[in-house]
């Protein structure tokens, strides 16, 4: 399968293209302009903040040493606290070809298409709420490359289990062993498609807004089902998520505590003042 993603390069030559649209739109003055160019400037920190990430994940991987040593430790430790296992998920599904190519499909296709359609709604319904959520995106995706940093082969790799989408023609992976094959642990596409249920039913309030929960479920079976990830990988995901979550809200309760405090002597000071005079 053609992956259908963009390289690193593509991202940034994007992204420089939508800023200088962004340049052009604000400077030209216009009411209709202006409207242009917010969209092309978050298009294009979007696409900027997509080339680094890209670039990040093949050059996260310092080497292979105790890639596959990690993995077979997470595999012991499934077991040992009774995690289903990867492969029995596998199992339930390979005698339906149809599903099995689905879950390919959906692996290598509705982790960027899903987060692109989510953040084009938020940003058109929810503008209020899109840059605290961009933020969130931004921390637990450079938290999940920094733990990446440590080299964890996915199961396809280890004897056991099928990598279904070679064994379809399907893979999105070039030959051979490459950096971004072995940056199993945490799992992005978890952390992303949780923080996309989560988001949505935050934001949203439209009676349909849980069937967007769909997706993080699906996403979670099918990383399984395919072999790319192993259940652990997604909990750290989420867990990861968990703590940037409330990482932002603690600097927000700091902040406001902070403003009130800094604000005092000023307003002590003018007292003051008015009793002197």
């Amino acid at each position: 399968m053609h992956n259908i993603a963009l390289t690193w390069q593509q991202a940034a030559v994007l992204a420089v293209a939508l800023s200088t649209v962004a340049i052009a739109l604000y400077q030209s003055g216009g009411r209709r302009a202006r409207a242009v160019y917010r969209f092309a400037r978050e298009a294009g920190v979007i696409s900027g903040l997509y080339a680094l990430w890209q670039l990040a994940g093949s050059l996260s991987v310092l080497g292979t040493s105790g890639a596959f040593a990690r993995a077979r430790w997470i595999v012991r430790f499934e077991r040992s606290v009774h995690l289903p296992s990867e492969a029995g998920t596998q199992r339930l599904v390979e005698a339906h070809p149809l599903i099995v190519e689905a879950c390919n499909i959906y692996y290598a296709s509705m982790h960027f298409g899903v987060l692109f359609v989510f953040l084009l709604w938020l940003f058109l319904r929810h503008a209020d709420q899109y840059r605290r959520i961009r933020l969130t995106l931004v921390l637990v995706t450079v938290t999940c490359l920094l733990v990446q940093l440590v080299p964890v082969a996915p199961p396809r790799l280890l004897p056991g289990f099928t990598d279904t989408a070679a064994q379809y023609g399907q893979s999105v992976y070039s030959l051979g062993l490459a950096p971004d094959q072995l940056s199993a642990m945490p799992s992005v596409h978890v952390a992303w498609a949780v923080l996309i249920g989560w988001s949505v039913v935050r934001v949203s309030s439209s009676k349909w807004r849980w069937l967007v929960l769909t997706h993080p479920i699906l996403t979670v079976l099918v990383v399984a089902a395919t072999a790319n990830h192993f259940w652990l990988d997604g909990g750290a995901a989420v867990a990861l998520l968990v703590g940037c979550v409330w990482s932002q809200r603690a600097a927000r309760w700091l902040a406001e505590r902070r403003g009130p405090a800094q604000a005092a002597p000023a307003h002590v000071a003018v007292a003051q003042g008015r009793q002197v005079s």
